[in-house]
């Protein structure tokens, strides 16, 4: 399942997706330590499998939040992006 988590303003669409299928063959669900604003945590689906979401006060805050982590800022790939398996996690901005 694809499952996006963000807002869209004026200004663009700030969305992280994250395929849960790509999750739960994680076991290690290191996106959670990766990312320095602290965003990600696990939580059961509908069907009682861990996968990642995204903190709900955090929701519509992702364009503040993620900005330390855009390339802009220094880094050539996101943490989080970085430490998940290829493909799990993808960013909208």
């Amino acid at each position: 399942m694809i499952a996006n988590y963000g807002y869209q303003d004026g200004s663009g669409e700030y969305y992280i997706t994250i395929d849960t299928d790509r999750c739960l063959d994680c076991e290690g669900h290191w996106c959670v330590e990766a990312c320095p604003q602290s965003l990600f945590l696990i939580e059961a689906d509908d069907y009682d499998d861990e996968v990642a979401t995204i903190v709900v006060s955090a929701r519509k805050q992702l364009k503040e939040k993620c900005a330390g982590c855009k390339p802009a800022a220094g880094y050539e790939t996101l943490p989080c992006t970085e430490a998940c398996r290829p493909g799990a996690l993808t960013h909208s901005w």
